[in-house]
């Protein structure tokens, strides 16, 4: 059926990501993607349905006659990154770090300051981004009253879109890698690093969403379903959704130290830092051909850098979790262990989420969605300079739909260069063609309920995806729309500067417009500002 009808394969994302947004019940949606996306492939064989979603879900752990390390490293991580964080918090560490940062930030805003600059400087990798800004900034955030939902759209914001600019970065080495032969094939003289940062100058919608970032924390933008989150929060009536289930809290399982030091958690996170720099170094180098920092970049072995900088935040955070506890009387025998029980258990939800996304992206792999989505790209008789916006439009779409800019631009960047390798005259917009494809998958990446940033971001603020989602669609757009002016003047004139220069207008005088709709909350509630600030 799928051979005669590749639409089809659109289904089983399309029904996963509206039932999220309807019913805010994330497993049960990615449950019945999975159950659609298996049944087209089995052609609506129950049993040949059975097996196909078996078969992905054992490919969570064996593959290709392998061990599936990946997976299992990510997941490992995800559970010592829930111990360490309720080490700390046993340690007093959390508390001690708030009450220090309680000092110098003396405004929501300044807590939000905080969290976008983390997330600027943390960029050699989106998950330890998402996980790790979220861990530091939260006990800030919750004390100033910001939403778990805006501490969610501030985290993701300020992840991937800064990453993908960044050459010396997870995706920046891979994505050089997939630029390489393309480069080679063209009749460009550029080298990897030159191509990715004019690429980068091109990303319209990761340069977008980080303009959009800034200009929402100084101008105070809440709008769409996040004013109400916000409103809530200010408000002191809980600072996520009551309707949808409260992402756990340690504190509710578990006994915390008042008198720890704020190098309990501040050493932690940056032995988490290094160790995962030092992980990507030295797994890139033995991989690769090379020790060269892009080289070691491109060929890292993420998984275990993750693990490496885990398990040895997780030694220090131990370390002084019993140094400062174990004079303590209410932590008796056992009291560590019940709270790391639960600080792995913290991370359950976010697992399983991780796990369902993973099979269901699988499934659409298998389906072959990206590829059918390329193929009308290509069937498209535009000329050349027109497909820039046509690219940034299908990327977006394709990563939306999978869950991953990693497999939307995996797809598009080697059928962008061969298109414009082969048409007349395409060398002049291989660049930009590279820019749009990554900008859409950011944007993708970015909204997407089923991609796993989306998820991790969540897991980073202790915030429900459905509510991380529905309130950062909007902002997400408002940078779409922004970026895609700018690709299509960039069409008209055939200049980046002008294009670059558009999108930025097109931001600022939707952020400027959206504030004059919907004031900031501290200025048109102003009672609620003024109790915000105990």
């Amino acid at each position: 059926m799928l051979e005669a009808y590749p639409i089809l394969t659109l289904l089983p994302p399309f029904v996963a990501i509206v039932l999220v947004i309807a019913t805010k019940k994330v497993l049960t949606s990615l449950g019945v993607g999975i159950l659609v996306a298996g049944l087209l492939i089995a052609d609506f064989n129950p049993l040949t349905m059975v097996t196909t979603i078996g078969q992905a879900i054992f490919g969570l752990v064996w593959v290709d006659g392998a061990v599936n390390w990946y997976t299992i490293l990510i997941v490992a991580f995800l559970f010592q990154l829930g111990i360490v964080t309720a080490l700390v918090m046993m340690s007093g560490g959390a508390a001690a770090f708030t009450e220090w940062a309680a000092k110098r930030i003396k405004t929501r805003r300044g807590a939000q300051v905080l969290t976008g600059l983390l997330g600027m400087l943390i960029f050699i990798d989106d998950y330890f981004n998402a996980l790790a800004v979220g861990q530091v900034a939260r006990p800030i955030t919750d004390r100033y009253r910001v939403s778990r939902a805006k501490l969610a759209y501030l985290i993701d914001s300020s992840s991937a879109p800064v990453v993908v600019l960044m050459p010396l970065s997870s995706w920046g080495a891979s994505i050089m890698g997939i630029m390489a032969p393309l480069l080679t094939a063209s009749a460009l003289v550029l080298t990897q690093v030159e191509a990715f940062v004019l690429a980068a100058a091109m990303n319209y919608y990761a340069i977008a969403a980080l303009v959009l970032l800034w200009l929402t924390i100084t101008l105070g933008l809440d709008f769409g379903s996040m004013r109400k989150q916000e409103t809530r929060a200010i408000r002191g009536d809980g600072l996520h959704n009551p309707n949808e289930t409260a992402p756990a809290q340690l504190t509710d399982t578990m006994p915390l130290h008042d008198r720890g030091a704020i190098r309990a958690l501040l050493l932690p996170f940056i032995v988490l830092f290094i160790g995962v720099v030092v992980g990507m170094y030295v797994t890139g180098g033995i991989l690769g051909d090379s020790w060269g920092v892009i080289d070691t970049l491109a060929a890292a072995d993420v998984g275990i850098a993750l693990n490496v900088g885990g398990l040895g935040a997780l030694a220090i955070a131990g370390y002084y979790c019993l140094r400062y506890t174990k004079n303590n009387p209410t932590f008796q025998r056992g009291t560590r262990r019940r709270g790391t029980y639960h600080g792995a258990k913290s991370m359950l939800p976010a697992v399983l989420i991780l796990l369902f996304a993973w099979v269901l992206a699988d499934l659409i792999s298998v389906m072959g969605t990206g590829e059918y989505l390329a193929s009308v790209v290509e069937a498209m008789a535009v000329p050349a300079v027109w497909l820039i916006p046509v690219l940034f439009v299908v990327a977006a779409i394709m990563a939306f739909a999978t869950g991953t800019s990693w497999g939307a631009f995996g797809i598009l960047l080697p059928l962008a260069g061969e298109m414009m390798n082969a048409v007349p005259g395409g060398d002049a917009f291989l660049i930009a063609s590279f820019g749009a494809v990554l900008a859409g998958a950011v944007w993708g990446d970015h909204s997407s309920p089923i991609s796993d940033t989306t998820i991790l971001s969540s897991t980073g603020a202790a915030c429900s995806v459905a509510s991380h989602v529905s309130t950062q669609l909007p902002y997400a757009f408002v940078g779409a729309i922004s970026a895609l002016v700018g690709y299509v003047l960039y069409a008209l004139t055939e200049s980046g500067l002008v294009g670059l220069a558009t999108t930025l207008v097109v931001v600022v005088a939707m952020a400027l417009v959206l504030r004059k709709v919907r004031p900031p909350l501290e200025q048109s509630t102003p009672t609620v500002a003024t109790s915000a600030q105990h």
